[in-house]
């Protein structure tokens, strides 16, 4: 929905409070370093606590996973052939490179059930390295066999239409926090990010590298969850799948704007106007103003027939999107400044509004233990101004990153 203001509906000092963020946190391994964003109606219903874990949905969907010490198997092929033997699964394997990582993907297909499997390497025994920068050119470090992540999402053969669900819950496969804000593994297979290609961002007199797959591979990813979104509609876990549909799109959005966020950030530094609001240092105080000033300028954009979601990376070259859209946008420009940033949703006022965990005067908003300063996307109005016609905390969703 496109907002406009008159001046006396601007409401620059509220402070409200959202309510709490929802239960609707990935699965972490402290063990073993991976993670997994699971769809919010599934739940834990066998395993040992660590090394092995079975989910299970009211919809007889079936997520495992195994971790498995270096000594097991040799290799990743020897891995999938096993298991493939043992479910007695007549489905096809894979093979591929997840940032270095081997992996294998597989078709599950055995009595009464369809599925797949994905089988990818762990970074280290027992654990992974910490976060760092997005593996875009991570190589294979050698040294042997390593640790082991089998996954299974698996449901009733007949139930067809549950293909793209067990794919969303794959392709939220971490297996080290290194890859918590890379595209995920079955998006990554589908679109091996390979040839790099210079671009110019939207309203930039700057050139940056993309791979030549990145929008295509995020309109894919957005399409695939805004298709599992639905299917929660209007049941018990709306609220939760909202959150999960806006951080797959975070996650396999990060790396790809990198260098767009980068060569923008410099540029927006050297502006004669560059505001001086948020973070520390000429860089970091330009970004969120800045920002703001970028994807207000963008064309407004709805497919009221599609996900009603342009993916970031066309946003971000094409100058173009919705509230969410630009919201989600402008959230993934601060975080790669290392300025806090987090999105806020509302299905009563069919708007989404940036935040940002920053000093300045304006309205803010609490939730996550932060009070966050809110950025309008849609209208041409400075950081911490907001429409009193919406402003009712009650009706919004906080949605925080990793």
């Amino acid at each position: 929905m496109m907002y406009k203001f008159p001046k006396s509906r601007l409401l620059p000092g509220l402070f409200f409070l959202i309510p709490a963020l929802l239960a609707a946190e990935p699965f972490y391994s402290p063990a073993w370093g991976f993670r997994i964003d699971l769809p919010p109606d599934m739940e834990l219903q066998a395993g040992d606590g660590r090394n092995k874990f079975s989910f299970r949905s009211g919809e007889n969907v079936v997520f495992e996973l195994a971790a498995y010490d270096a000594s097991r198997y040799e290799s990743i092929g020897q891995m999938a052939l096993d298991v493939k033997e043992r479910l007695g699964s007549s489905g096809d394997i894979s093979g591929f490179n997840y940032y270095g990582m081997d992996a294998a993907l597989m078709e599950l297909s055995f009595p009464g059930s369809k599925g797949w499997a994905l089988f990818v390497e762990l970074e280290g025994a027992g654990g992974a390295a910490s976060a760092g920068a997005a593996p875009a050119g991570a190589e294979n470090q050698g040294g042997g066999p390593k640790p082991k992540l089998l996954a299974l999402a698996f449901g009733p053969a007949e139930r067809a239409e549950l293909q793209p669900l067990y794919l969303s819950v794959l392709d939220s496969v971490a297996p080290a926090p290194l890859f918590a804000l890379a595209p995920g593994p079955i998006t990554e297979f589908a679109y091996p990010r390979e040839n790099r290609k210079q671009v110019r961002p939207a309203n930039s007199r700057s050139q940056a590298w993309i791979f030549d797959t990145d929008a295509e591979a995020a309109q894919s990813l957005v399409d695939r969850e805004f298709g599992v979104l639905r299917r929660y509609g209007s049941g018990p876990y709306w609220k939760e799948a909202w959150i999960r549909f806006y951080r797959a799109i975070y996650r396999d959005s990060f790396d790809r704007l990198r260098d767009i966020a980068l060569v923008l950030g410099q540029e927006w530094a050297r502006g004669k106007d560059a505001p001086a609001n948020g973070g520390s240092g000429a860089a970091a105080g330009a970004i969120p103003g800045q920002a703001l000033k970028w994807v207000q300028s963008f064309s407004y954009e709805r497919d009221l027939m599609g996900s009603d979601f342009v993916n970031l990376v066309s946003a971000a070259l094409e100058g173009r999107g919705d509230c969410d859209t630009r919201s989600l946008l402008w959230a993934v420009v601060l975080s790669q400044a290392e300025i806090p940033a987090a999105i806020m949703v509302s299905r009563d006022y069919s708007h989404a509004m940036g935040l940002a965990g920053i000093d300045g005067p304006g309205a803010r908003f609490e939730f996550a233990g932060r009070e966050w300063l809110v950025a309008e996307t849609t209208a041409q109005v400075g950081l911490g101004l907001i429409n009193s016609e919406t402003s009712d905390s009650g009706k919004w969703i906080g949605v925080n990153f990793y």
